[in-house]
């Protein structure tokens, strides 16, 4: 069985595969429509990573549409299970002074149980 054709191509569509924005190692593969790092296990939308230029001029709106600015405050319109952990956020907890940021989880923020990054659309400006 002659297998060499099959790393190099695997080696030349790793090539063009982005690396990972959040630890920033090359190690990276696409599942469906994501991309994945295998070292950190961050994922994030294809579109994201190809649009990553844009991501400066857009903007980041929360479930209802409204656009975030850095300083505002947001409710969590849903219980959301923090990953690795057995914390969950509950459905109502308000969070003041969130700081936008980019990438997938696009909303930085700190809470009483600790410190997280959340997607806006499960988040409701106030």
């Amino acid at each position: 069985m002659h297998t060499s054709g099959t790393s190099h191509y695997s080696k030349a569509l790793m090539s063009n595969l982005p690396a990972c924005p959040q630890c920033a190692m090359e190690n990276t593969y696409p599942d469906g429509a994501n991309y994945v790092c295998a070292d950190c296990g961050h994922e994030w939308p294809m579109q994201t990573a190809a649009n990553a230029t844009d991501d400066t001029d857009a903007v980041i709106r929360d479930a209802n549409g409204n656009a975030l600015a850095d300083g505002d405050s947001v409710v969590l319109i849903k219980d959301l299970k923090v990953k690795g952990s057995s914390i969950t956020l509950k459905m109502g907890t308000k969070v003041k002074s969130i700081r936008l940021a980019g990438g997938d989880h696009e909303v930085d923020c700190k809470m009483d149980a600790g410190n997280f990054m959340l997607k806006a659309c499960y988040l409701r400006k106030v």
